[in-house]
């Protein structure tokens, strides 16, 4: 995300294709701006990567925040312009084992984004009003409609689709005005404020 002036990346770098998920062309990471600000919501290889991180903050120094520092990430908040985070220590299970994971409420320039990370559970996003975009993964829409949890946004960008959800994502959501699926890697979304 950028206004042109601060550059921040959300759960990237990560380890390419990891679990099967994405991959990214190595120029991405030599794309990434200069003293960026990078913010993890946990550390799984899918979302972040140690190897790659290094390499990037060696080359083009930067902040990182997330798990281990979350008091440290919600100072921003003193320091930049226009901008406000807020954290949600939300759960994300894998086979029983409960990982330390964030989930963020970021206000940028009047904006709202939300951005969930693995979570599985929608009660969180579900009691925040006035998203304006919500980064979800597809299963947080299919247990809100389960659990009958409304979420308040005007906007979804669908990820964590594994390349074969791709085809019947786009066709399925192709039709509906507010749900884009994050299907093309490098894709830019603008918001304009």
């Amino acid at each position: 995300m950028t206004d042109g002036i601060t550059n921040f990346y959300i759960d990237f770098p990560y380890k390419s294709g990891a679990h099967g998920y994405m991959e990214f062309k190595e120029s991405e990471l030599d794309s990434i701006k200069e003293n960026s600000i990078f913010i993890f919501t946990h550390k799984h290889s899918d979302h972040y990567s140690k190897k790659n991180l290094k390499k990037v903050m060696k080359e083009k120094g930067g902040q990182t925040y997330g798990v281990s520092n979350i008091s440290e990430l919600e100072k921003l908040n003193e320091t930049l312009d226009n901008f406000e985070i807020e954290t949600f220590k939300t759960e994300h299970k894998v086979f029983g084992i409960n990982f330390r994971h964030y989930s963020f409420l970021i206000t940028w320039h009047g904006k709202r984004m939300y951005l969930s990370g693995d979570t599985t559970e929608p009660q969180t996003i579900g009691k925040i009003k006035n998203i304006d975009w919500a980064f979800v993964p597809y299963w947080i829409l299919k247990n809100a409609k389960e659990q009958k949890i409304d979420i308040d946004a005007d906007m979804y960008y669908v990820y964590h689709l594994y390349p074969e959800q791709i085809p019947s994502a786009k066709e399925n959501w192709d039709k509906v005005d507010n749900i884009h699926p994050l299907t093309e890697q490098g894709e830019i979304l603008k918001l304009e404020y």
